[in-house]
């Protein structure tokens, strides 16, 4: 029975196999496929595994160093690095910081005061002008004539001045004549040589010519006040010529010309044909807090206290000048109290209307007490600072602070009271 088992299956073997060579071909070509199949599968397997051990090496490195820390760190939390600085003793300007407006010394609207056509632009707008220089020139010819016709008549009446003098003159003469033939008269009727009628004539012919002469004479006087009141005429028609040129009544700087050469100028106008702004020196007015008033009534030479100004955009440049007016009143309205600082300005850095930073330095803290500026923290209601102690601990003391400088900050307690 065994026997037969293995021999069918040789048999049979040997049977089919001469018998059927196309299912042994497609047999073998099976058995490749497979081996190759199962061979790309242990690739991607291998491939697999070595990826995933590398996805775990990164993450063990990376957790790792974020865990470091933390656990050396272990009860203190994230470890924070901070900067130590040293408190120091240096003198201490005492400054109060404002925000100033620049104003020009003197501002001159130019009008013409006459009517008539402008002839002439003396200047460029823009351009800087001395005292004294030709601006405008108006046509002068019709004031010229007035001021011809007005001596004319001067001279005028000064010949009816003296005409007049001259009729007094001889009127005065003839009364003259007349009192002495009076005179002689009353002689002569004492002596009965003449007859009354004759005396009492020659005496109405005196008192005649003496009331003429008073006449003459009030006529000189109208002439006399004809005269002046011509005298005054030919006056005002010079005045009036002398406005026809227009001169810088200051030194200063010409704005936009409102008129050009040709045009009609009419006296008074509103509009004026020029402004002239005198900039050097200038003015530098800010306003103070009413409780910084009594410190600076206080500081020594409060007239002439050093004024610094710093230009936006060109801060390492200041310009320096003096305090020159304190307001006689606080400014209800606001509490401030209203200052101005004089400068030199001969540079022209400073121009009207500018506005700047203005540092006004009421004295100096010798020897004051300074810590960096960023070592302040500032908390609800106080100020405070980390303190080193000698065991490098540190401990938050609170401090009274005053005027930051250069970054600094004055620390008004005493290092004891730490």
């Amino acid at each position: 029975m065994d026997e037969q088992v293995v021999r069918e299956p040789a048999g049979t073997s040997a049977v089919a196999e001469p018998q059927n060579p196309t299912n042994s071909q497609k047999s073998r070509a099976t058995v490749r496929v497979d081996r190759r199949s199962r061979m790309r599968a242990r690739i991607v397997q291998i491939v697999s595994v070595v990826v995933l051990l590398l996805i775990l090496i990164l993450l063990w490195r990376f957790l790792g160093d974020r865990s470091t820390p933390r656990a050396a760190g272990t009860g203190r939390g994230e470890v924070v690095p901070v900067e130590m600085g040293v408190v120091s003793q240096k003198d201490v300007p005492v400054q109060l910081k404002a925000i100033g407006n620049v104003e020009p010394l003197s501002t001159i609207a130019v009008r013409s005061q006459v009517e008539g056509t402008l002839q002439r632009v003396g200047f460029v707008p823009g351009q800087e002008v001395k005292k004294g220089d030709v601006l405008f020139v108006i046509d002068p010819r019709p004031l010229q004539s007035a001021l011809s016709q007005a001596e004319a008549n001067l001279l005028k009446a000064m010949a009816a001045v003296r005409q007049g003098n001259d009729i007094v003159a001889r009127d005065q003469a003839t009364a003259a004549n007349d009192k002495v033939i009076a005179n002689r008269d009353a002689n002569l009727l004492e002596a009965g040589v003449i007859p009354r009628e004759q005396y009492d004539n020659d005496v109405s012919k005196l008192h005649a010519d003496e009331a003429t002469v008073r006449a003459d004479q009030s006529a000189v006087a109208n002439l006399q006040a004809a005269q002046k009141a011509e005298q005054a005429a030919v006056e005002n028609a010079r005045v009036q010529l002398s406005y026809t040129t227009i001169r810088a009544p200051l030194s200063g700087k010409t704005g936009n010309l409102a008129v050009t050469q040709g045009n009609l100028v009419r006296a008074n106008d509103t509009t004026p044909m020029v402004t002239i702004t005198q900039s050097a020196p200038i003015y530098v007015t800010f306003s103070v807090p009413e409780k910084d008033l009594m410190r600076i009534r206080q500081s020594p030479g409060s007239e002439g206290m050093v004024t610094q100004v710093v230009i936006p955009g060109d801060e390492s440049n200041s310009v320096m000048g003096k305090l020159s007016l304190v307001d006689n009143t606080v400014d209800v309205a606001t509490g401030t109290v209203r200052l101005k600082a004089t400068f030199q300005n001969d540079d022209r850095r400073l121009y009207p209307g500018q506005f700047v930073n203005v540092v006004l330095t009421l004295g100096t803290l010798t020897q004051a007490i300074v810590v960096p500026a960023q070592a302040v923290q500032i908390g609800q209601d106080k100020s405070f600072v980390y303190v080193v102690k000698f065991d490098m601990t540190v401990e938050a003391r609170t401090v009274k602070t005053g005027t930051t400088i250069d970054n600094m900050t004055v620390i008004e307690d005493s290092p004891d009271s730490w």
